[in-house]
């Protein structure tokens, strides 16, 4: 790890300033920049710690809520008003790491955490567009069970590895920022970019930007929602699929719908055509097998994860099923 200074943040205004030139960081639990930086893979000469900012989870005048980016992801897991509102919340958050990175890690580290790709992580020994653009992707033709099915491109097959993203991106959150052109809020499905030919661009923030919050719209069908995450152990381990959605039925037909994916794509994916293929039809499981081929219809698997688009389609028809309580 190459020397850096350090300093503590004293309000948000004051991290901005600090942050302004060079190659400063934002630092809060440290849970994934702290091994980049060990990694030789993030560089930063000073860290400017950020987890003493407000963290709260209060209310919005609509029936929200707001949640402070320096809020920890287990306070976040539980805080009643997640757990009765937004289930699919909870679950993600605790289902997402250990007991002890949950108590440390923040709710806007989370949303900018980077992929857990090996080759990403294999540094001198390979190749990352990701990493060092324009140098390829040694992903590409390699061990590729746990890369992406959607959204990547021929620059990089690295999937996003936030849970707490999936459930976020369901519901339609906002990610609101603070940088030295002002204050701006970005739709959580809209901040992170899919590969393209940049896959080392992965967010729409601009330099020295800070996440302040993530408000949550009021969603009364998230009440009747759920998290369900595939992976190759129950311990601490990455998504192979995982699936977040609510589902409402009114008058034995589907009014509301939440559903999107994580493990399969560079990005926090958003199911909108399986969403637009179940509204206003009766569920069953007819119904959830179409609306989860509509989404995967243009799933491009690699050698080694073709797996992952009967596994995606079966998680999805199982979690609408359990959420229709298993309707025929």
């Amino acid at each position: 790890m190459i020397p850096f200074s350090y300093s503590l943040a004293a309000s948000e205004r004051d991290a901005l300033a600090q942050i302004a030139g060079g190659a400063a960081r934002f630092i809060a639990g440290g849970t994934n920049l702290v091994d980049l930086m060990r990694q030789d893979i993030e560089r930063a000469n000073t860290l400017v710690d950020i987890s003493r900012l407000p963290a709260a989870v209060a209310e919005t005048s609509d029936g929200g809520l707001i949640i402070g980016a320096a809020v920890r992801n287990a306070a976040l897991a539980a805080d009643p008003r997640v757990r009765a509102r937004y289930p699919m919340l909870s679950r993600a958050l605790l289902a997402g790491a250990s007991a002890q990175i949950r108590n440390m890690a923040t709710v806007g580290g989370n949303i900018l955490q980077r992929t857990r790709c090996s080759y990403f992580y294999d540094v001198p020994g390979s190749r990352c567009n990701k990493r060092a653009p324009g140098t390829g992707c040694d992903a590409i033709g390699g061990f590729t069970r746990y890369h992406a099915i959607l959204g990547a491109s021929d620059r990089c097959v690295a999937t996003h590895p936030s849970d707490m993203c999936v459930a976020l991106a369901a519901l339609d959150a906002i990610v609101h920022l603070e940088g030295t052109a002002g204050k701006r809020s970005v739709p959580l499905a809209d901040l992170h970019l899919l590969p393209g030919d940049t896959p080392h661009i992965e967010t729409a923030l601009l330099p020295g930007e800070l996440i302040t919050g993530v408000e949550i719209p009021p969603c009364p069908a998230a009440a009747s929602s759920t998290y369900r995450k595939v992976r190759d152990r129950s311990g601490y381990a990455f998504a192979l699929v995982a699936v977040a959605a609510a589902l409402e039925v009114v008058d034995g037909k589907i009014g509301e719908v939440r559903i999107a994916l994580g493990g399969v794509a560079p990005k926090p994916w958003r199911a909108r055509r399986a969403e637009a293929a179940l509204r206003g039809r009766a569920p069953g499981r007819d119904a959830f097998l179409n609306a989860a081929d509509a989404e995967l219809a243009d799933a491009e698997p690699l050698e080694g994860n073709t797996f992952k688009v009967a596994l995606a389609r079966n998680t999805i028809v199982a979690v609408l099923g359990g959420l229709a309580g298993d309707v025929a």
